[in-house]
């Protein structure tokens, strides 16, 4: 079988000394499942008694296309009889001793460490669709490449194949890889519909008669665009919040996230109106340092404390107390009776009808990493699914931490802004205890 120019060029990462993480992809039709399968072939028959991983999100899934796959191309090479594959125990195993095992790899919240695979041993892995499992599961899976490494002069290599997505794979292939910035061990094959010869004239028509985001994506290879169904905002409309200079000022507010144990990042937004006019943020920090950024900031800009509101959780409630400003707690009721799962859920969706509405504004100057991480975190403004109480929700924090690996702390100084539109009007909080619920 002759491969694609694209799929020679993951080849030769996937032969190499060096590379251990290979992502191919990033848009439909470019030979990604058949680049996977392939590869696994290969080292099957060459290396005698290996063990390899072929995953994806769900094994139906994997079953119902991967592996279809895999037996078209086997049949098309004429290898059927070199191989049987065990439905029950969802291994392919090889007349010379090597194996290919099928795994699910979604995050189950019965195993979110993934203990299912601590005892497996494997020589590489190909999960395709990797966009659909978590950045841990990845993690995980890499460092279960040991198996007979040495015996067969390799390193584990993981080869992903994905669509574009605004998660982990983003974040560690493809924006490093546009800005020259991959690291040695890992690397990333663009590969487009129009990389593929063999595709017929009616499947790109179908592709280009898509919406705007599925086109931009499967068509065109854009990343920047997310076709999640549960989006909250439009990725022109979030990009929009740098620009939004017709946004006029107001009255003057202060939101503060607080780093937890030094383990997140903080960030300070002072306000006029949806204006954001000035920032403050620490990688690491110590509460004495944010309480005095607090205090400055404040006097600096005339912002009383009940204009002012950060973070209770975790240390922030110290900080709120030796400021005292009002405490935002994330998991208090909804202000007005409204069915949001709570506060934070509500002031996050009416963040994303300000981002809709073209309503807000970043005015201070943000580098081009602050202006990358703050739209990552909020193409994650998602639905999720309701409660047992039917109650309104969103996709839940430690969800998003496990997709973009880190916490999503520019959003959360944003969001506690739409406590002062939310918050009845007569009431005027002057310290923490008056807000808490």
């Amino acid at each position: 079988m002759k491969l694609l120019i694209k799929q020679e060029h993951a080849v030769y990462y996937l032969k190499d000394n060096v590379t251990s993480e290979v992502v191919f992809g990033g848009g439909a039709g470019g030979g990604k499942s058949a680049l996977g399968c392939l590869w696994l072939i290969e080292c099957c028959q060459r290396y005698h008694g290996s063990r390899w991983v072929m995953g994806r999100s769900k094994l139906k899934a994997l079953k119902e296309t991967t592996l279809n796959t895999f037996f078209e191309i086997a049949s098309k090479l004429g290898i059927t009889n070199q191989f049987i594959f065990n439905a029950q125990s969802n291994v392919i195993k090889w007349n010379n001793g090597s194996e290919i095992i099928l795994k699910d790899l979604f995050l189950y919240p019965s195993d979110p460490e993934f203990d299912s695979l601590g005892s497996l041993e494997i020589t590489g892995g190909f999960v395709d669709e990797c966009n659909q499992i978590t950045s841990k599961a990845w993690q995980i899976l890499k460092s279960r490449c040991r198996y007979k490494l040495k015996e067969f002069g390799l390193i584990g290599k993981l080869l992903g194949t994905c669509n574009p997505a605004k998660n982990w794979v983003y974040g560690n292939f493809y924006k490093p890889y546009k800005n020259s910035e991959l690291p040695v061990y890992r690397k990333f094959i663009q590969a487009l519909p129009k990389d593929n010869p063999h595709l017929p004239q009616s499947y790109l028509d179908a592709l280009s008669q898509m919406d705007k985001s599925s086109r931009e994506r499967l068509l065109h290879g854009n990343w920047e665009y997310d076709d999640d169904p549960n989006a909250l905002c439009g990725i022109d409309q979030i990009n929009s919040i740098f620009e939004n200079n017709h946004v006029q000022g107001g009255n003057k507010y202060l939101t503060a996230d607080i780093a937890r144990m030094g383990s997140d990042k903080a960030v300070i937004f002072v306000w006029e109106g949806w204006k954001v006019v000035e920032k403050v943020s620490f990688e690491i920090s110590k509460t004495t340092e944010i309480q005095n950024a607090i205090n400055a900031l404040r006097i600096k800009h005339q912002i009383p404390k009940n204009r002012s509101v950060g973070d209770g959780d975790g240390v922030g409630g110290g900080v709120i107390d030796n400021t005292g400003i009002v405490e935002f707690n994330n998991g208090s009721k909804a202000l007005n009776g409204e069915n949001y799962q709570n506060l934070q859920t509500q002031c996050l969706y009416y963040l994303a009808d300000r981002i809709n509405a073209y309503e807000l504004y970043l005015a201070c100057d943000f580098g081009e990493k602050e202006k990358e991480e703050i739209i990552q975190e909020l193409e994650y403004l998602k639905s999720y699914k309701s409660d047992e109480e039917g109650k309104v929700r969103a996709l839940p924090k430690d969800v998003i931490k496990e997709h973009i690996g880190r916490s999503p702390d520019w959003r959360d100084a944003l969001l506690m802004r739409s406590y002062f539109d939310l918050k009845p009007k007569n009431s005027a909080p002057t310290s923490s205890k008056s807000f808490k619920k």
